[in-house]
């Protein structure tokens, strides 16, 4: 490897994990923001927290590296230009295809980690990621009573404090609800203190009341036409309830339940699902065809497919057995012709059952097919916006963190959200899953060949300057006063 190839990969390298990292943290905490109703009040320690965000950091992995790769290739080409570097290597008789050769060749070996990124981890970290995110959601809220506000987290029991002492956990002025008889409130406790106190496990809740009281209805022996109750109260010194907290521990779903969704399959797993579907999709036409054989076959022969009395019927020119209706009495054509309406009904209804499990069968196979190309798409998402940036950046000729990421916020735009279109009219079969997965592609290959011929002909259609020198010649030149 040359000097040249060396300075060129040596100044991608850093632009390239700086926005990468950039990209990655901007997206996780929009990831936080999303499932934040989720993650607060449960409880969560940090080894939880932590293996949620590595998983949603490697499933933000396809957006996070094409962004970077535009962003680090416009710095690093803008860097070379606004320093003149370009300039000084164009005129050594170095094109600029052969100075970004060892940038493209790198890039490309970013591409194919992509891509084995995407068929191997990808799944797995979709994978544990579905699963930890459904064990979260599915677990109870941690028992956080705040004074003033009713706490219902657990089953039964509605309970409310005035005051709270978080150093000795102790509680003022309680009112503890208990639905657990399933009649409203029938049985209320009050209490000037308590304690609530887990124990070393905590698997069971604890909680002691001082100085209280109890009111409870008693259900009569005989239906009370105006709805009176007898009501016991009584008064304590002490009293204690225990809770299990089991369902307040997260448990870990089994991985197994989740990993036939097609985000969380390779694309072995995903070819063998497509035959899948393609053989359950020939075995629904094929037990069509069998059901609609025997009507087939009367048709060919001309033989009416109602079974009728036993008298003969007029023979056909073509030598069928064809039944005249008019030939019968009028119960007997009134039994026929219900009969065939039946049959026509339940033809008709067998052909609808068939016809909507063939569409949720191509739509299954199209939702597959979307996958398998999101494979590739990845990988190919990477080159192109490298060839788009890379160009783009030795015609603006501007380093940082400025124009750059200016032109590659817009690139990055059009990108996702033509990919997210085409994506969209594929699952609604507007498009293939080739031609919708593959629309970006489409739109943005075309702009990176062209902004690759303008480059090489130093081309001034992007540059800063240029446009600022041409406006600056447009203001009117002042005359000096005689």
């Amino acid at each position: 490897m040359k000097k040249i190839d060396r300075l060129v990969i040596k100044s991608f390298i850093g632009p390239l994990i700086l926005t990468f990292f950039i990209a990655q943290f901007v997206l996780v905490m929009q990831f936080l923001w999303k499932y934040v109703d989720d993650l607060v009040g449960k409880g969560l320690n940090t080894g939880i927290l932590l293996e949620l965000l590595l998983y949603a950091s490697a499933r933000l992995v396809p957006m996070a590296l094409p962004l970077a790769i535009l962003v680090a290739s416009i710095m690093t080409l803008g860097a070379f230009g606004e320093h003149f570097e370009l300039t000084a290597i164009k005129s050594s008789g170095v094109s600029l295809l052969r100075f970004i050769r060892a940038l493209a060749l790198f890039v490309i070996g970013l591409s194919v980690f992509a891509f084995f990124f995407s068929n191997n981890l990808l799944p797995k970290a979709n994978l544990k990621f579905g699963a930890l995110l459904y064990d979260i959601r599915h677990q109870k809220p941690t028992v956080a009573i705040k004074p003033g506000i009713f706490y219902s987290g657990i089953d039964g029991f509605y309970i409310r404090v005035e005051d709270k002492d978080d150093e000795t956990n102790s509680l003022y002025k309680i009112t503890v609800y208990d639905h657990t008889s399933g009649k409203g409130n029938d049985h209320v406790i009050t209490a000037e203190k308590g304690q609530m106190l887990q124990d070393e496990e905590a698997t069971t809740l604890t909680l002691r009341l001082e100085n209280g009281k109890q009111y409870r209805e008693i259900d009569p022996q005989e239906p009370q036409p105006e709805k009176r109750y007898e009501m016991v109260s009584t008064q304590f010194k002490s009293w204690e309830k225990k809770f299990d907290l089991s369902a307040f521990k997260l448990s870990r779903t089994d991985e197994n339940f989740f990993k036939d969704l097609k985000q969380m399959l390779n694309l072995q797993q995903l070819y063998d699902e497509i035959d899948t579907i393609h053989s359950e999709e020939h075995q629904l036409l094929a037990g069509f065809n069998n059901y609609l054989i025997p009507y087939y076959a009367f048709k060919r022969m001309g033989v009416d497919t109602v079974s009728h009395a036993n008298d003969p019927a007029p023979v056909t020119q073509a030598g069928g057995y064809l039944a005249d209706l008019n030939s019968y009495d009028q119960r007997t054509k009134i039994q026929i012709l219900e009969k065939a309406m039946n049959k026509a009904r339940n033809i008709k209804n067998f052909a609808d059952v068939t016809a909507k499990q063939m569409s949720y069968k191509s739509k299954d196979y199209t939702t597959h097919m979307i996958e398998v190309y999101r494979k590739f798409t990845l990988s190919v998402a990477c080159l192109v916006l490298f060839f788009i940036g890379a160009p783009l950046g030795s015609i603006i000729r501007k380093g940082g963190l400025g124009w750059p990421l200016f032109y590659s916020v817009i690139f990055f735009i059009l990108y996702h959200v033509t990919g997210m279109i085409g994506e969209k009219l594929a699952e609604n079969n507007v498009l293939t899953a080739f031609g919708g997965m593959w629309l970006s592609t489409a739109v943005l290959l075309p702009m990176g060949l062209f902004l690759t011929m303008k480059a090489t002909s130093d081309s001034k259609i992007f540059s800063v300057d240029y446009y600022t020198k041409w406006f600056g010649r447009l203001k009117p030149v002042k005359t000096a006063q005689p």
